[in-house]
């Protein structure tokens, strides 16, 4: 997962690269490093009458690949049980940050604190909801927004205090130092 190199904003040398989404990101303070990265590795195959031709064709990240979807079962995609719940968990930040009025930068936050606390476990036996809500809130919290638990919990329709566990929860578990609010 690391790839030899340090965070700008920690200093932390615990970097993952997902190939796959062409991305870099610090597992311990969630920045991403780098985005959209090209992957120039190319495979070829002999085919039957020995010529040899390019393995693989061209997916866009938000297709299935040619495959079907059937109820809850992805069949044919590949599709890692964890990559489903990160691309839900996306949604559902987005969706939220969209009501929050928040811009992509602390979207992509949100998510990385999602990331690293579904790579902790953190997020089983809570609700997703109260997840993304925690996620977010912490993003405002680190970004210094206007944005209070109580507009969140508003916005989502959930109680105050669960979201506030789930918070304190979050924030204790990744070793967060978030600012106090007015700082």
């Amino acid at each position: 997962m690391s790839s030899g190199r340090k965070c700008n904003n920690c200093g932390s040398a615990d970097i993952e690269v997902d190939n796959a989404r062409g991305d870099a990101v610090c597992t311990n303070c969630g920045s991403v490093l780098e985005d959209n990265i090209i992957v120039s590795e190319i495979q070829f195959e002999e085919n039957a009458h020995g010529a040899a031709s390019a393995v693989g064709q061209f997916v866009a990240s938000d297709s299935r690949g040619g495959a079907t979807a059937y109820g809850k079962f992805h069949v044919g995609t590949g599709t890692e049980s964890r990559e489903v719940t990160l691309r839900k968990a996306r949604h559902g930040i987005t969706h939220l940050c969209s009501q929050l009025r928040l811009n992509n930068h602390c979207i992509e936050t949100a998510c990385n604190f999602f990331k690293m606390a579904l790579i902790r476990n953190l997020t089983r036996g809570r609700r997703n909801t109260h997840i993304y809500a925690a996620c977010v809130y912490i993003t405002c919290r680190t970004e210094g927004t206007s944005h209070l638990l109580i507009d969140i919990s508003d916005v989502l329709q959930i109680c105050c205090y669960e979201l506030g566990r789930t918070y304190l929860k979050l924030s204790q578990s990744l070793c967060l130092n978030i600012p106090s609010i007015g700082e």
